[in-house]
């Protein structure tokens, strides 16, 4: 029997790890993609982008409605994993400077749930989805390592 220690993991737990964290980040941010376009639409989350000081509401309110609901099926599927991490991360940056810093660190007004989203999406971003997505999938055929440990 193998001796098994709490201070290292498996390439295949490894794997697993990076997989949850990407499909949990991936439900988050489909799940709040979602409520902007089948419950606010557009133009309520144009409205409440404007009354939050966001610029551009009527351009940016839907783009970040698409980039969340997109990005985030993109995540859960690990479908180019990387290019929709980095466009969330970005989202998350706008979120924590335009609307959450002026909040404090903590919830309900503050920027520590955008934080938290921005950091799992660098992660995914610099790191790639692992091997348990679809882009590993498609980097194994083609014998990439990319993304994959």
């Amino acid at each position: 029997m193998a001796n098994r220690s709490l201070l290292a993991a498996t390439p295949s737990q490894q794997q697993l790890g990076i997989a949850i964290i990407r499909i949990v980040t991936g439900i988050i941010f489909a799940a709040h993609g979602g409520q902007k376009l089948f419950v606010y639409g557009f133009d309520g989350v144009s409205g409440a982008f404007a009354k939050m000081g966001v610029p551009m509401p009527g351009v940016t309110g839907p783009l970040i409605a698409l980039l969340e609901f997109l990005g985030g099926i993109a995540l859960i599927i690990g479908l180019l994993s990387r290019l929709a991490a980095l466009g969330l991360m970005f989202d998350m940056i706008g979120a924590i400077v335009l609307v959450h810093l002026a909040g404090g660190f903590f919830l309900p007004a503050g920027y520590e749930f955008a934080l938290i989203l921005f950091t799992c999406s660098l992660g995914i971003a610099l790191g790639g989805p692992g091997s348990l997505s679809v882009d590993g999938a498609i980097a194994g055929r083609r014998g990439d390592t990319v993304g994959t440990v």
